[in-house]
């Protein structure tokens, strides 16, 4: 029973592990391309062309820790755009619930629907239990390199924590 018990734990912590693969600070920013909230295609590359740029993943729009890193996000958007940040928001909903979300919540910044997995599984952002959403982590980007990283990004308080981050890049 202890065995079995054993087995079941280190099993859970590989399952929930934080990382599925190697995405590290000083990695190249995946240039992938995923639809936007209105259905348009969205280059990341081209995005990270144009200045610093947060890319965070959140596990469902609409809910409630999400909402609260949302709007932590919006909330502080003149002061983080302030210092050229663009914000990228991840989540594995389909383009018409990102643009629900964005419009309910005066969401300022693009948010991207990542119905496939496959912008989550370029950045190495593991799932939860086999469902289609995605870990809640941040990354920050410049000049095409991942140069900050937050594997269990907070939600009311996400701007905060991204604002220390950008003051310590300076």
């Amino acid at each position: 029973m202890l065995i079995r018990a054993i087995v079941l734990i280190i099993a859970m912590m590989s399952f929930f592990s934080p990382r599925s693969h190697a995405i590290e600070v000083g990695a190249a920013a995946p240039a992938v391309t995923a639809p936007d909230q209105d259905g348009k295609a969205v280059h990341f590359a081209d995005v990270y062309a144009r200045g610093i740029t947060l890319v965070y993943f959140y596990p469902k729009a609409g809910t409630p820790g999400c909402t609260a890193q949302a709007c932590s996000l919006r909330d502080a958007f003149a002061t983080l755009h302030g210092e050229n940040l663009q914000i990228l928001g991840v989540s594995r909903d389909t383009p018409e619930s990102q643009k629900k979300f964005q419009e309910k919540n005066r969401i300022p910044f693009v948010l991207i629907a990542d119905a496939d997995g496959k912008v989550a599984a370029a950045f190495g952002v593991p799932g939860f239990m086999g469902l289609p959403i995605s870990s809640r982590q941040s990354f920050i980007i410049k000049n095409g390199k991942v140069v900050w990283e937050s594997l269990h990004a907070k939600t009311a308080e996400h701007a905060a924590e991204v604002q220390a981050a950008l003051d310590s890049l300076k």
